[in-house]
């Protein structure tokens, strides 16, 4: 039987930036224009979580049926190193959407957010069809695309739109930049994992372009996370504060393109999630501070 450790581990800990930063970033949107309701933004934030646990427990349960994950250089497997009955890790991630669901479903009728419902119930369904299914997504090379929609467009507009009813461009632009650095922690996971995943015929996108194109895939991702907060600055100037987070990309940048392979490249993950989360605290922080000055 797995120990709470091992099922903190398998909850993939390294991974919830993706869930946080589009929150602290719609939140950005929606205080830029007056209207940031912290108590909306709380619960947008247990949403995200809440999925992007499911996410990974889910994602544990479908590869280690498979047998994709008995043999990995990255973080616990609960199913794929037998610590955990494949079923009872099945349940922690459907009873994980259970309550993202509840949580989301009380911030809309809060919001009175009704388009955001099946928004919401899409979401849950992508969840577990990205490694889940007989024909997942995930194996397919879509797993970048359905982080870039869900855990970057929707997440961050959507958080927008709980507490303003409204989407601005500022909103989309940061969007766009915290999906491409979401998406881009994906891409150093499956970088890592190109040679198991080949090996049990998981066709995501690092196995179908290779590891070279796959590093340059993931410094494309992070410049254009540089190019969205420069568009972010056209609205709100005070936004390129968040230019003091590269020394951190630059972290997960120089380890793959110095070709780190195997292991080595877990630090990238951590590294990556890092910038993503402190991007959007400074986007946050630069209008707060234009507020404050308004």
């Amino acid at each position: 039987m797995a120990t709470t450790a091992q099922w903190v581990a398998g909850a993939r800990p390294r991974t919830l930036p993706a869930a946080v930063a589009p929150v602290l970033l719609g939140t950005a949107a929606a205080l830029r224009v007056g209207e940031a309701d912290a108590v909306r933004a709380l619960l947008a934030l247990a949403v995200a979580l809440a999925l992007q646990v499911g996410v990974n427990y889910a994602n544990d349960y479908s590869d280690g049926i498979r047998g994709t994950d008995e043999v990995r250089a990255g973080p616990v497997r609960l199913v794929g190193q037998r610590l955990a009955a494949p079923r009872a890790v099945k349940r922690a991630a459907f009873a994980s959407f259970a309550v993202a669901g509840v949580l989301g479903l009380l911030l809309v009728v809060l919001a009175q957010a009704w388009v955001m419902l099946p928004l919401g119930a899409l979401a849950v369904l992508a969840a577990w069809r990205y490694t889940g299914g007989d024909n997942p997504y995930g194996y397919r090379g879509l797993g970048e695309v359905y982080v870039f929609l869900f855990f970057g467009l929707m997440a961050t507009i959507g958080t927008e739109y709980t507490q303003t009813l409204s989407v601005s461009w500022f909103g989309v632009a940061g969007a766009v930049g915290v999906g491409a650095v979401a998406s881009a922690i994906l891409v150093a996971n499956n970088l890592r994992d190109i040679p198991t995943d080949t090996e049990h015929g998981k066709h995501t996108l690092a196995v179908r372009l290779g590891d070279a194109r796959t590093r340059t895939f993931y410094v494309a991702l992070v410049g254009a996370s540089v190019v969205a907060l420069v568009v972010m600055a056209w609205w709100e100037p005070w936004a390129l504060l968040a230019l003091g987070s590269l020394a951190l990309a630059w972290r997960g940048v120089r380890v793959v393109r110095a070709g780190t392979t195997g292991p080595g490249l877990v630090p990238v993950l951590a590294a990556t999630g890092v910038y993503e989360v402190v991007y959007a605290v400074l986007v946050l922080a630069g209008v707060g501070i234009a507020a404050g000055l308004g």
